[in-house]
């Protein structure tokens, strides 16, 4: 099999040329399994103080598997997960792979509508979730949908130390009409299940988009995307198989479920879960189990690098460090470095690719546009072809910006039951991504901002990541949010949202006048409101609909 390892693909390539790999695996329960064979006794999962082999994740998740099916789970049938980053995940995205099934990725902090409306939408026959989001959420949202089987778990299992900065409220809370999930799969320990397989675009799990332009969709995450992806992962990204991950994204995103799980089950890493992101309990679990590779939201090492008790030998365990789900501006990006020691290699994919479609190599750095003053993304995956098109929809010249479009194995079917969104956003099977950016003559693709976030100034064009990378130059500046504001002279001015680092001042008039040093007339903001915390998505990136809604009003 070619791989990167074969060829000097450390030189970049120009933007009409993308390697083609050989992909190992079509089917990721196949990919997994491979694992399980070569790897029975080594750590799977590390959780707090317990551990979870590989064997006891096989033996685990056949175990659930064989209760799915005694419970009429069918080829086909839709399993929705309802949990934080625990073990229990993982166990159940590998049982309902081997019960034939499809697993739908649910954000655990949905609420009664938002959870209702993906388990109607998947027609989930399964819900498995905490036994706190039972009692909170779901009991009142499952009597009107498909679900025939109710799976509860709690944060408790599968470790023994009970974080209180995590856990010091949590009890058990059984629940009538519910199946706990470990004793279903202790009654089942031993049984086998008959073998199935999957084709390439057999979907593997439906994950809901963020629903910014409508109606969350169930982007079609096939098995050939799945061992795709973790294969980009695994063979550009540099993760190998003697390392671990810390699991920093949450695990239902589509950066969770491939940079944290996916690339474990294909290349034998461990995985290591802290329920979810505290940045006190991260660095513990940093300073615990040494873990070698990460990728996660910019705001996530903002957080860990302010943490108390944060120090520069915390990270020495780590051979690579991604980003990937939100801009990064390059001073920040320096700062990272400067505390650490080590580069932020930067990422961006989407939903809809499965995770990535551009990755800067290992060991290189991404570079800034001098112009815009944006900081790469990286070069296109191996076998992915990345295309900038016009408001036409055709190709622009390389420099220009245009929307940044995408085809590759990582491109999704499309959305479940949704046959018009999918022929809008992917025509041919190609993404239409929505981001606005250009691509160098050497290939590096730089993102611009969302179409739809393009501040219109008297006519003249702002781009809000070109304004918050000014503003995150400042040194007083933790993090920084753009949008557009109602002005009654010039249509639409720049406002912007900021918040500071622990122990700096600043005052807004400052900032401004920062931004007026630096920036064209038209581009610096017109006022700043100092914020304590900037509304985020729970994988970390930053609001700007929640601070422009009230802006407007």
């Amino acid at each position: 099999m070619t791989t990167y390892d074969d060829r000097p693909w450390l030189a970049l390539y120009t933007s009409d040329q993308t390697p083609d790999v050989a992909v190992e695996f079509d089917d990721a329960l196949a990919m997994v399994r491979a694992t399980f064979a070569a790897r029975p006794d080594d750590a799977a999962i590390k959780y707090f103080d317990g551990v979870l082999t590989w064997r006891q994740l096989d033996e685990q998740s056949t175990a659930l598997a064989a209760g799915l099916r005694e419970h009429g789970f069918e080829r086909g049938d839709r399993l929705a997960v309802y949990l934080q980053n625990v073990p229990q995940f993982v166990i159940a995205m590998v049982a309902t792979w081997k019960a034939g099934g499809i697993m739908v990725s649910i954000n655990p902090m949905n609420r009664e509508r938002e959870l209702a409306y993906q388990l109607e939408d998947s027609g989930a026959k399964v819900l498995l979730c905490l036994e706190s989001l039972y009692d909170s959420v779901a009991r009142k949202v499952v009597p009107d949908t498909d679900v025939t089987l109710v799976l509860t778990t709690s944060e408790l299992e599968y470790q023994n130390r009970h974080d209180s900065r995590l856990f010091g409220s949590v009890s058990r809370q059984r629940s009538d009409g519910t199946t706990d999930l470990v004793e279903l799969i202790e009654a089942h320990l031993g049984e086998s299940v008959p073998d199935v397989s999957y084709g390439v675009d057999d979907v593997a799990f439906l994950t809901y988009t963020s629903g910014t332009t409508g109606v969350p969709k169930g982007a079609m995450n096939t098995h050939g995307n799945v061992c795709f992806t973790a294969q980009v992962y695994r063979d550009y990204a540099g993760v190998g198989r003697d390392g671990s991950v810390l699991g920093v994204a949450p695990l239902f995103h589509i950066t969770g479920l491939i940079g944290h799980i996916g690339v474990c089950l294909l290349s034998g890493s461990s995985l290591v879960l802290a329920y979810r992101f505290e940045p006190q309990v991260v660095l513990d679990a940093i300073r615990e189990h040494r873990p070698t590779f990460t990728i996660g939201a910019i705001t996530v090492f903002i957080a860990l690098m302010n943490a108390p008790g944060f120090a520069r030998e915390d990270f020495e365990s780590f051979e690579w460090i991604y980003s990937g789900g939100a801009a990064i501006a390059p001073s920040v990006a320096e700062a990272f470095e400067k505390a650490t020691g080590l580069p932020i290699h930067n990422a961006y994919g989407l939903t809809e690719t499965t995770s990535p479609m551009t990755l800067t190599p290992r060991g290189v750095a991404s570079p800034v546009d001098q112009t815009s003053g944006a900081f790469s993304v990286g070069c296109p995956v191996n076998n992915t072809v990345v295309r900038i098109l016009g408001e036409d929809g055709e190709p622009v010249p390389l420099g220009e910006v245009g929307e940044i479009c995408a085809k590759g194995p990582q491109v999704v079917l499309g959305y479940w039951g949704k046959e018009k969104e999918t022929e809008e956003a992917l025509p041919g099977r190609e993404l239409r991504s929505g981001d606005v950016g250009f691509m160098s003559p050497e290939g590096w693709i730089f993102i611009v901002d969302r179409k739809k976030d393009m501040i219109n100034a008297a006519g003249y064009k702002v781009w809000p990541r070109e304004v918050e990378d000014v503003l995150y130059g400042h040194p007083a500046v933790r993090e920084a949010a753009v949008v557009g504001v109602p002005d009654e002279y010039r249509g639409e001015t720049v406002k912007a949202f900021v918040s500071l680092k622990p122990g700096s001042q600043a005052t807004p008039e400052e900032l401004i006048a920062f931004c007026k040093e630096r920036m064209a007339a038209y581009k610096y903001p017109r006022s700043i409101e100092l914020v304590g915390e900037l509304p985020k998505t729970v994988t970390g990136k930053i609001l700007r609909r929640e601070l422009r809604e009230p802006a407007g009003s």
